[in-house]
């Protein structure tokens, strides 16, 4: 038998030399990566003596004194190229000392491209020498090539300084800023802060507006006055629902099986259907064994002329009571198109208004004057009133229920850049088209009339921002009307920082993370509330961007974009180690007392770690499992390998699971017993002799 298994190591070992020779497999060696003379270490330099940079003194007649050196580059019409060494993979911050005096008080876009991705600062009007930072950006282990391309350009650069980023302490409140606010609002917020910068939570948007539509057999039975499918059931008739058809027949609008699931009647078939408003969240659970920690909502069928009951404060009730799950929710309120087809008489009251959806919008395709919905007497302002009555109605139903919400309201403002800074001329919606004085006037009369005049204070206050450039800060309304603000991540098809052309994006965008931490000094937590493609555990960890909670949006209908099954936007492998990691809160996870929260959780599920399959001491790591899909093999001693080699950098879960013999170092002899292991010379993992 020990013969047998020496045999097999020896062919182990044999195999992984031959496959290291083919570039297979890599086998342990010293550092083999050549320095090349080109490439500099962290530190200050000159950027006119770099690689493309001419000489300046001055920009024609602009003399610019004070630059350090023979003179500075002006970057027009030709790249400026240099290379900068580090020690090891992670965020490096770049500064230049530069000055842009291209068009008085106008900003103008840069771009620096690090190891072939592209990324995008926006200089403003400098017309002296000025530290500017581009912000954090992920660095490899080793040479790494940096471009200043003259996409625009037209701005000079003094010197360049590279270093090690450093990120303070996440701070953000547990203070809401309505001083009112309900006992489970305050609880809720508590526990965010408390996980904030330690965790990310997961989340999920659900369709909203009748999306998901399953058909049924089911229909009225007029001569009984019962519901039956094809197979003889008879559902409960919700009495004093009914409504008429073009022909003058009588139908009920609704009807529910001993369970109580609502089947809704459909005009166009005559038979009665429902929404499959679970259908994203199965999805996750069928995938990962768990469901998401935070649930999104949207109250856009509560709206004035086409408003209908799609159950969407009964769901989130259950979400919140019986699941104990987070509740967030947008609200894409519609405005009429055409303003002549709403009037009012001279109180105020409602004299026309169309029940027809699609006479209404949420974008810029209108003449609704937002400024107006400050204006007592419009037709914006009656309109906008009605709206956030219909609003209050629901939010007072999740009150009542003591429910809190993250609601995220007249999201998405600044969309993108303006002609001039805070114009809104590049707004997607009608709410924010006017620039950042009428949305924050917006913002404040919904919020002063949510909580003064309906007494609505279970609401989390979330706010979101871009990160175009500093400016996008303009769109923020303050620290005593937001409690939370988020970025909403659409990336995977442009914008890409991760070097791929296809497939999903897992960027953590760290530095869109760190500038909107900048924006709110540290005093508000930051979020992820949309995404489309879910960023990676390693890029969040090795990125530093420890956004609050990420919220997938919705799978729509054939044909458009499958955000969180399709292929094209997620990895499944890549939500199973997300979902699956201790990184990753889920619903099962959250505290029992999450709605009475003092600062102490009380679990759930479990104390630690979601993972059964360990053959460690500690309960939080599978020793050997390097490569973190659940299992220890020959895949793993290949992905350490390749990290001695400085090819593939290790997040710390994984150099954790690497230290086979706990020494604290990850280094040949960690490789060599995982493959003992592996063959069966080693029993256990970790092994300390």
């Amino acid at each position: 038998m020990k013969k047998s298994i020496r045999k097999t190591v020896s062919a182990v070992l044999a195999l992984t030399m031959c496959a290291a020779g083919t570039g297979l497999l890599p086998v342990i060696a010293e550092d083999t990566e050549t320095k090349t003379a080109e490439a500099l270490p962290l530190g200050t330099y000159e950027v006119e003596t770099f690689e493309g940079a001419d000489v300046w003194t001055s920009i024609y007649e602009n003399q610019l004194p004070g630059y350090s050196g023979d003179g500075f580059a002006y970057l027009t019409a030709s790249p400026i190229s240099f290379n900068i060494e580090v020690e090891e993979e992670g965020m490096y911050e770049i500064k230049f000392r530069a000055a842009q005096i291209l068009g008085a008080g106008e900003s103008r876009l840069q771009t620096i491209s690090v190891n072939g991705i592209d990324y995008s600062y926006n200089m403003p009007y400098l017309t002296e020498w000025t530290d500017v930072s581009f912000g954090v950006f992920r660095m490899k282990a080793g040479v790494n090539e940096l471009t200043l391309k003259p996409i625009y350009g037209y701005a000079a650069y003094d010197t360049v300084t590279i270093e090690k980023a450093v990120f303070p302490e996440l701070k953000g409140t547990d203070t809401p800023c309505d001083p009112k606010a309900t006992p489970e609002a305050k609880s809720l917020l508590k526990y965010l802060n408390s996980v904030y910068g330690k965790n990310t939570l997961s989340g999920q948007q659900e369709i909203y507006g009748g999306g998901h539509n399953v058909q049924t057999s089911i229909r009225y039975d007029a001569s009984t006055d019962t519901c039956v499918d094809g197979d003889g059931k008879t559902y409960q008739i919700v009495e004093g629902d009914y409504g008429t058809d073009d022909q003058g027949n009588k139908f009920p609008w609704h009807c529910v099986d001993e369970n109580g699931f609502d089947y809704t009647y459909n005009t166009q078939n005559h038979n009665y259907a429902y929404n499959d408003y679970d259908q994203e969240c199965r999805y996750l659970y069928e995938l990962t064994g768990h469901y998401p920690a935070i649930r999104g909502f949207d109250f856009n069928t509560h709206s004035p002329g086409f408003a209908w009951e799609d159950g969407v404060t009964s769901r989130m009730i259950d979400w919140a009571k019986n699941k104990n799950g987070i509740c967030t929710a947008s609200w894409h309120v519609t405005v009429p198109r055409d303003m002549s087809e709403f009037e009012v008489d001279e109180d105020g009251n409602i004299t026309k208004i169309s029940n027809d959806w699609q006479a209404y919008t949420y974008d810029t395709k209108t003449d609704f004057v937002t400024a107006n919905c400050m204006v007592e007497g419009t037709k914006e302002y009656y309109f906008f009133r009605e709206a956030m009555r219909l609003l209050a109605a629901e939010l007072t139903k999740l009150q009542d229920a003591g429910v809190p919400v993250l609601f995220r309201p007249l999201h998405e403002a600044e969309g993108n850049p303006g002609e001039k800074p805070g114009d809104g001329k590049g707004a997607w919606f009608w709410w924010s088209k006017e620039g950042t004085e009428v949305y924050h006037q917006l913002w404040k009369l919904l919020y002063t009339t949510l909580t003064e005049e309906y007494g609505l204070h279970n609401i989390i206050w979330e706010q979101n921002l871009y990160a175009w450039s500093d400016d996008s800060a303009l769109w923020y309304t303050g620290d005593e009307w937001v409690d939370i603000i988020g970025f909403d991540k659409y990336n995977t098809q442009y914008n890409r920082h991760d070097g791929n052309t296809t497939g999903p994006n897992e960027d953590a965008e760290s530095k869109i993370f760190w500038s909107q931490v900048g924006y709110v000094d540290n005093k508000k937590m930051v979020a992820m509330p949309e995404n489309d493609s879910i960023p990676s555990l390693e890029n969040m960890q090795v990125e530093n961007a420890k956004w609050l909670y990420f919220c997938t949006w919705y799978d729509g209908e054939a044909g458009a974009p499958q955000f969180i099954s399709g292929s094209e936007y997620q990895n499944p492998e890549t939500l199973k180690t997300l979902f699956n990691s201790d990184f990753c809160i889920t619903l099962d996870e959250l505290p029992e007392n999450l709605y009475s929260f003092s600062g102490e959780t009380t679990p759930t599920e479990s104390e630690t770690d979601k993972s059964t399959d360990t053959t460690s001491e500690s309960s939080d790591i599978l020793y050997g499992d390097v490569d973190q899909n659940g299992k220890v093999d020959i895949l793993d001693v290949i992905t350490l390998n390749k990290h001695l080699l400085g090819k593939e950098s290790l997040i710390d879960i994984q150099k954790k699971a690497a230290d086979v013999d706990l020494n604290d170092i990850t280094d040949s002899t960690d490789s060599l017993m995982i493959l003992k292991y592996i063959v069966g010379l080693i029993k256990v993992l970790p092994d300390k002799s």
